[in-house]
C-alpha cells in the first residue's frame, strides 16, 4: 500500500505500520525509545517534575527516526498519519513484548 493510501481505521493501518519497520535495528529503536518514554512518563507523575516532559519528543521520536532515516530507509509514518502512527508505536511495543514480534 503507497503512502497516499486513506486509511478507514487504525486495523487497516496497522499491517502498513508494520511493513515501514521491517528492519529489526528500527524496530529495537522503537522499543527502546518507547520503553524510555514509559519510563520517563512515570518517573515524572511520580517525582511531580513536570519539566522533564519535555524529553518524551526527543526520546520518542528521536530514536525512531533514526530508525528509519538510517536503518529503515524511508520517511517515519508519523509525518503522514501522526496518530495511527503514535497508536502503531505502542501496539508494536505491545506485540514485541508479547512475543507476537521479534526485534
Amino acid at each position: 500500500m503507497n503512502r497516499t493510501a486513506q486509511f478507514r481505521s487504525f486495523a487497516e493501518f496497522y499491517p502498513y505500520y508494520l511493513g515501514e519497520h521491517s528492519n529489526p535495528t528500527c524496530r529495537r529503536l522503537h522499543f527502546v525509545g518507547t520503553s524510555l518514554v514509559i519510563a520517563l512518563l512515570a518517573y515524572t507523575v511520580g517525582s511531580g517534575k513536570w519539566l522533564l516532559l519535555l524529553g518524551v519528543p526527543l526520546f520518542g521520536y528521536g530514536f525512531a527516526w533514526v530508525g528509519h532515516f538510517f536503518f529503515e530507509k524511508n520517511r517515519p509514518a508519523t509525518f503522514t498519519y501522526p496518530l495511527y502512527s503514535l497508536m502503531g508505536d505502542f501496539v508494536m511495543f505491545r506485540d514485541i513484548l508479547l512475543g507476537k514480534l521479534k526485534l
